[in-house]
């Protein structure tokens, strides 16, 4: 009923919602002599607050229909190229450019759209021929597509890697280091000729022991039959993902929320002031932001338990534990793919440390193929997003592909 309950919420708001956006198209319209007033301008600011609480956020698009490539402007356009059940591998296809490196930005599958990267693939984009993960929200896929879970996330990555064939380099954001290192350690311990020429992890949990966060203790303060029980629901008979079991974005919205619901607020309350104020560049700033963080997916219920279970609950990886449908996972194993690790030095999702803890585990990779950059005063979103993350990580990551590039075949 968890379901039912909120989309009741979101409906019984529908009316004042309505109202509300009428009461703002007036005290907002030019022919109004209201609108140019202290008072005008408050009421319709708070007219899109109420809005904006009560809005159902739906998947933005990525919006990359151009970019600049060797000093010239060219046309992109997303193309689909492998298509899955739970994710579409995407290339962000540029007109008339030569070949340059071929690099896989694996989205985060934790909540968020792959939209979120929107910053992450514009930057990459104009030196890189960029793919992308491009994750379905669960509540979409037919019950009748089956489950998905960590084991079914490690075999895509290993599908795709070898998809776009061995001059690819993969980079992984956040929460997939740990799936995507364990299918080149599995591709590497079968010794297969696709493996990528390098992998570039970016603020991840490979090994949460290290300086844990809150999210760290949340996920091991309660047993998991506790966040069965708790946060996994199944979807209402009229989304086409019908009696799927999955935990809902709205939920895991509130916990974000809830992590620095002081900044919210305070943004909130900015967003009001910016409004009376008259400064519609700020406010269009703010709008952007938050109509990409509310847009929120569900997550299958198999892949967000058994990730809870052994990356946070049983770190099974970093004890050399960790296995893929009876394959074991040994990074050990990988010789050929150089590494490349990157973690915020405020970060308080994946603590400092846990990234880097890489390099203990991918003892066959030799010291010249590997490197290590932590980017000072940047938190979490700032290791893939923003000004730091363009000026600063993105040449980083340029020199590093590039480095590894050009390598012989394997």
């Amino acid at each position: 009923m968890l379901y039912q309950l909120h989309d009741l919420h979101l409906a019984a708001w529908t009316p004042a919602r309505w109202l509300a956006d009428g009461v703002q198209r007036a005290f907002t319209h030019p022919a109004m002599p209201i609108s140019y007033t202290h008072f005008g301008r408050a009421v319709a600011a708070g007219c899109e607050l109420l809005q904006r609480a009560t809005h159902r956020y739906h998947r933005p698009d990525f919006g990359i229909d151009r970019v600049e490539t060797d000093g010239k402007a060219v046309a992109v356009r997303e193309v689909p190229v492998l298509q899955k059940d739970f994710c579409v591998l995407t290339r962000f296809e540029r007109e008339g450019v030569k070949r340059q490196p071929k690099l896989l930005i694996v989205a985060p599958l934790s909540g968020h759209f792959p939209t979120l990267l929107r910053g992450t693939v514009a930057a990459l984009l104009p030196d890189h021929d960029v793919y992308i993960t491009d994750w379905m929200d669960a509540r979409e896929v037919p019950l009748s597509h089956g489950p998905f879970d960590l084991d079914d996330y490690i075999d895509y990555m290993i599908e795709f890697i070898e998809a776009l064939g061995p001059d690819v380099h993969v980079m992984a954001v956040c929460q997939p280091v740990v799936p995507v290192l364990a299918a080149i350690s599995i591709m590497a311990a079968e010794g297969g000729r696709r493996q990528p020429r390098s992998m570039i992890l970016m603020g991840g949990p490979i090994d949460p022991r290290c300086n844990p966060t809150e999210v760290n203790k949340l996920a091991t303060s309660r047993p998991l039959e506790w966040f069965d029980r708790t946060v996994i629901t199944r979807l209402p008979p009229y989304y086409p993902g019908a009696f799927r079991r999955v935990y809902p974005g709205f939920l895991q919205l509130s916990g974000f929320m809830s992590m620095n619901l002081d900044r919210h607020v305070g943004a909130h309350i900015k967003l009001f002031q910016h409004l009376v104020e008259g400064d519609g560049d700020s406010a269009e700033a703010h709008r952007r932001f938050y109509n990409e963080y509310q847009s929120v997916m569900d997550l299958p219920a198999e892949y967000y338990l058994q990730t809870i279970k052994t990356v946070f609950q049983d770190q099974a990886l970093p004890k050399g534990e960790m296995t893929s449908r009876g394959r074991p996972v040994d990074p050990a194993a990988i010789r050929k793919t150089a590494l490349m690790t990157i973690e915020g030095e405020l970060d308080d999702i994946s603590g400092r440390g846990q990234t880097a803890a890489a390099h203990d585990l991918c003892t066959g990779i030799p010291q010249r193929r590997r490197r290590h950059h932590l980017q000072p005063g940047v938190g979490h979103y700032g290791v893939f997003n923003g000004r730091r993350f363009r000026e600063e990580i993105v040449p980083e990551i340029r020199a590093f592909v590039r480095r590894f590039d050009s390598a012989l075949p394997f």
